[in-house]
């Protein structure tokens, strides 16, 4: 079976056009000046090109681009950490506000060589974007932290707009795909979040074609649902390297198209499902009620200041 797996043929509809528009060289050479990381690269997101010609959203990596994790799926390199960059907050804001991006996504390598998990930076960085883009909404997707729930605390203090944290796949295949990281101290971590700030979206993700059956993805959506989470992302699993997991199975569209009903019908207010589907796909469309109204809050005052300045001036 496994060596069937690894002659699987990708399918037409894993087909992506690359883009690679004014939009994206710039942005791509802002990274590169502003010595930033991003988990659309590290991680070779299929839907790079899309995200980041339109300008609508971009996944930041911090804490460096290396991590103190091995699992088994992710391309972001495994090694020493490097040296904490207080630098660092301050360059992905001016790039956030450079970009005029609408949503940010703050991710990071796993740091448990840090006490906190990273946390303090983390925490800083949303404070910083958010002070130089007031209208931006934000998504932070941290580590488990090892379950450190003090550094949570540190994490929620900062005020994102949506809390995302995956638990990756099913139960039964956790130690497989994960390094380090547990099943349960990932659901007890995105309950958590819930109590300290119960209006605070949670988000989680799996990836499917690893060997899972229907019946477990069902039953990690109970699981999510059972800890109050409100969005979840499927998308298919792609080997990255000759290294990582073989794909057991591609999934068809209309599978996805089928998980996804279930999980509305499960109680989920948003799902995104479908084969490029990624953790933070779309999810600018993913903030709550209440953090959209404040961007749109914002923008219109900008707008009116921006009509008075015109009237003023004649």
């Amino acid at each position: 079976m496994a060596k069937q797996a690894e002659y699987i043929r990708k399918p037409d509809w894993l087909k992506t056009k690359i883009n690679t528009n004014e939009s994206y060289r710039k942005l791509k050479h802002l990274m590169r000046d502003k010595k930033l990381n991003t988990v659309c690269e590290e991680a070779r997101c299929p839907n790079l090109h899309e995200c980041w010609s339109e300008r609508k959203t971009a996944t930041f990596m911090i804490l460096g681009d290396t991590c103190t994790r091995g699992c088994r799926f992710c391309a972001v390199k495994t090694g020493l950490p490097n040296e904490l960059d207080w630098g660092e907050p301050q360059r992905v804001a001016d790039s956030v506000k450079v970009m005029g991006l609408k949503h940010v996504v703050v991710t990071a390598v796993a740091r448990d060589d840090l006490k906190d998990g990273g946390a303090a930076v983390f925490a800083e960085t949303v404070r910083q974007i958010r002070k130089q883009n007031p209208a931006a909404t934000i998504e932070i997707l941290p580590s488990d932290m090892k379950g450190d729930y003090e550094s949570l605390h540190t994490l929620m203090d900062s005020g994102p707009d949506i809390f995302n944290h995956n638990i990756e796949t099913v139960r039964r295949l956790t130690k497989k795909v994960r390094a380090i990281a547990m099943y349960d101290r990932s659901l007890q971590l995105l309950e958590r979040v819930k109590e300290i700030a119960p209006n605070t979206p949670t988000k989680s993700s799996i990836m499917v074609g690893l060997g899972e059956t229907k019946e477990e993805i069902i039953e990690a959506m109970d699981d999510l649902r059972a800890h109050n989470v409100d969005i979840m992302t499927i998308g298919q699993y792609l080997q990255p390297t000759k290294k990582h997991l073989k794909v057991e199975r591609y999934y068809h569209p209309d599978e996805f198209e089928e998980l996804k009903k279930i999980a509305l019908e499960k109680g989920f207010k948003h799902c995104e499902a479908g084969p490029l589907v990624r953790s933070s796909y779309h999810a600018d469309e993913q903030v709550s009620n209440a953090s959209a109204q404040r961007r749109i809050k914002y923008m219109k005052g900008v707008e009116q200041q921006e009509e008075s300045e015109v009237d003023f001036q004649f």
